[in-house]
């Protein structure tokens, strides 16, 4: 245990103790707006602060045992997290609020978790999504957004699987690409957690291990794709890679980031336990320690005056948070968002559009002898419906971890149906009461089962973890003073002196122990369609569900995830039709637990290999029960005429064009995902990848001739510290999801 103790003062009484500055943080963003290099406006910055005032923007300024308490007693995140700021030189620090799913601080508009968002395959929504986002953040008060997160979720288990976009990299980087974009046309993004953090109940522990090329081609290209696309900053993840923790970690945070990535921005730890070594961390490239001041506050004074760190290394970090502040403050200035912009009208109708693309139609059968499937519903038609199950009027946006947002009001299943069919009777029936769901379900028109998950089934396991990993209280400073110790006893589990508030619910979430609906859910569905064939299946949840007890005995069913602010609405106008069905999974789902990967939960080492997903089971040779990119529409499409392009012109040839023509015969207007993947044969490697994609929208009957540019770079191979091509005929296949048999095929010389 640490036997230093840190000064409950505020850091800036210590700061204030230097003489006046002559050259301020808005001399440098002047001097940078008339032209003089960022480079030398930062040394020039640098120049001005003291010792002290460096070491300060190297972690978090509220002392250890104030702000854990603000967390434990008020909530996470109410107001920005800062982390550097030197009042003396009117450096603004490090403004953090948390995501994804919007803005954390303040009671800011919740959007569709980006699962749901990756399940829309619609980069220029996210764009919009990270536009709306950083006008929120930066109208409260932040400029960081730490809120992009592309880890690749190797298993369907993984608790916070809701927090990131697609088993595939490829959507993975374009979408956490799409959303850094529109973000930083406001504040700086943050994207996390580098590297290969996909276990939440062993996050603290576990050690993943991993060969090179599977590094490189796998669970590294999407942070590649958003860093060259200029990305601010890099968080680091809790566990290790190799036997070396991330936060500390010389590959990660140097040779890959730094020399392979040509990262400029800074790397900021994941919290409080994102780090073991204080001066290792700082040598091997971590720059800032979040959120406050604890292990830096003793280690780096320590090893500085033992001569173990040199000041150039600290001099290093301090530049590139300076550089990334002067030039965010130079770049965004424009952006002058009125508090009023927070849950606005605007963002409310994004956060519909959004819920409303995201549903994924997975089933849809006739129920009468016309052959007209049960969806999209008439409303005029239907007069008493039922809406059933314990989630139907539930604000059921997402776990309660750290990236819980509080919106003033979220609109639940039931309330959207409500709104959409004014004139009918709609019964709630949400107990756990089949007996009365199924009497319920003989007596109405229709009926709509809302089953699925909460952040008790899974999420961000925030307290227990710690509690299972004693060790990691060897981290906090010694707790000197009453309020420290009833503080600590908190952390430690011991509610006597207080409770946790319920943005860090304890023992919530965490990875998931059974990948199938809860048994009462299930009972529901089977008593319900039972009675009624009219019934339509809805589920909430973020990750692969396995469906084989229920989903033949149903005509109808949605995936509709945690879906935000507007999410009742956003599932009514996709019944309804006003939306076509263009949802398309951004994941495989199984018929079977034992076509994924090994998975354990209380892993202390587990082996990464490149076989996950749709990946798997295609080496499996097993079908899944809905593939990568399924979805079906309101409406029928057809492509036509293949033809591809030659290689990109760019140094890496990373790019090829297809042309296709692409066709709506059906009678409804509707949106098509077009999807691309490469099919090669290599030795230990995929059959086959996802290389691009593109959502186009047709009314009935029309018909576009569609030019798109898509990534050869998933067929890559990482051979002796290069990517090379396969240099070989590789087949293109254009197709509405992966395995498609009506795809075109062409093939072409990669």
């Amino acid at each position: 245990m640490l036997t230093t103790t840190i000064s409950t003062l505020p850091r800036d009484a210590h700061l204030g103790q230097t003489a006046a500055p002559t050259y301020t943080f808005q001399h440098a963003v002047q001097a940078h707006r008339n032209g003089e290099p960022l480079s030398q406006t930062t040394q020039r910055l640098l120049s001005e602060l003291s010792k002290t005032e460096r070491l300060h923007l190297l972690d978090g300024d509220a002392p250890f045992y104030e702000g854990l308490r603000g967390i434990l007693r008020d909530r996470y995140n109410r107001v920005p997290f800062v982390m550097g700021a030197i009042p003396r030189l009117e450096i603004p620090g490090i403004r953090f609020t948390d995501g994804p799913r919007g803005v954390v601080m303040g009671a800011s508009t919740a959007f569709p978790v980006p699962m749901a968002r990756g399940a829309t395959w619609d980069i220029n929504l996210e764009r919009r999504i990270g536009d709306a986002i950083g006008l929120e953040a930066k109208a409260q008060g932040a400029n960081y957004f730490a809120g992009v997160c592309v880890n690749l979720p190797r298993h369907p288990a993984w608790g916070r699987i809701q927090e990131t976009y697609s088993e595939d990299p490829i959507l993975l980087g374009e979408f956490g690409l799409a959303l850094t974009q529109g973000v930083q046309k406001h504040i700086m993004a943050c994207v996390k957690h580098f590297a290969l953090n996909s276990m939440e109940n062993a996050r603290f522990r576990v050690d993943v291990r991993v060969e090179e090329d599977i590094l490189h081609e796998v669970y590294l290209p999407h942070f590649k794709r958003i860093i060259e696309g200029g990305a601010a900053s890099v968080m680091s993840s809790y566990n290790a890679v190799n036997g070396e923790w991330a936060g500390q970690s010389r590959l990660l945070l140097t040779d890959i980031l730094r020399h392979e990535y040509k990262f400029d921005g800074f790397v900021l730890s994941d919290f409080i336990f994102g780090l073991r070594d204080a001066p290792l961390s700082l040598k091997n490239g971590l720059d800032i320690e979040a959120p406050f001041t604890q292990q830096r506050a003793v280690g780096l004074t320590e090893a500085l005056e033992s001569g173990e760190l040199d000041w150039s290394v600290v001099d290093v970090a301090c530049s590139r948070i300076l550089r990334k502040q002067l030039e965010f403050a130079v770049n965004t200035s424009a952006s002058q968002p009125e508090s009023s912009i927070v849950f606005c009208e605007e963002h409310r109708a994004l956060a519909r559009e959004v819920a409303g693309r995201s549903i994924v139609l997975l089933k849809n059968e006739p129920v009468t002898a016309d052959g007209k499937p049960l969806l999209p519903l008439d409303a005029t038609k239907i007069s008493r419906i039922a809406v059933v199950g314990r989630l139907a009027n539930v604000p059921n946006t997402g776990d309660k971890g750290s990236s819980q947002v509080f919106a003033p009001h979220v609109v639940t299943p039931v309330e959207g149906l409500r709104a959409a069919f004014p004139h009918a009777d709609i019964i709630l029936e949400e107990s756990d009461s089949v007996e009365r769901a199924r009497e319920l379900a003989e007596k109405v028109d229709l009926v709509i089962c809302v089953v699925g998950y909460n952040a008790t089934d899974e999420g961000e396991y925030v307290v227990p973890s710690l509690q299972s990993d004693i060790c990691l209280l060897d981290l906090f400073p010694l707790a000197e003073t009453d309020e420290e110790k009833e503080t600590l006893a908190i952390v430690k589990g011991d509610t006597s002196g207080g409770k946790l508030d319920s943005a860090l619910e304890v023992g919530a979430g965490g990875d998931r122990r059974s990948l199938r609906l809860r048994p009462d859910d299930v009972e529901l569905i089977t008593a319900v369609t039972a009675v009624n064939p009219y019934t339509v299946v809805s589920i909430i949840a973020a990750g692969a569900v396995i469906m084989e007890e229920w989903i033949d005995q149903v005509p109808a069913s949605v995936m509709s995830w945690y879906a935000g602010s507007e999410g009742g609405h956003g599932l009514a106008d996709v019944l309804i039709g006003h939306t076509d069905a263009s949802g398309r999974l951004p994941f495989s789902i199984p018929k079977d637990e034992s076509h994924l990967p090994y998975f354990d939960i209380e892993a202390t080492e587990i082996k990464y290999d490149r076989w996950h997903g749709q990946s798997l089971l295609d080496r499996l040779g097993v079908e899944a029960r809905f593939p990568l990119g399924f979805g079906l529409s309101y409406t029928s499409f057809s492509i036509t005429d293949l033809r591809i392009g030659t290689l990109g012109s760019s140094d890496i040839m990373d790019t090829i064009q297809i042309h296709v023509n692409v066709a709506n015969n059906g009678p409804r207007d509707g949106r098509h995902v077009i999807q691309v993947y490469g099919l090669a044969e290599m030795p230990d490697f995929p059959s086959r990848v996802l290389l691009g994609f593109l959502p186009i929208d047709l009314d009935a009957g029309q018909f576009k001739d569609v030019t798109m540019d898509v990534s050869v770079r998933p067929l890559q191979r990482w051979v002796a510290g290069e990517f090379v091509l396969p240099g070989k005929e590789v087949t293109i296949e254009v197709a509405a999801f992966a395995g498609d048999s009506k795809a075109l095929r062409a093939i072409t010389m990669l």
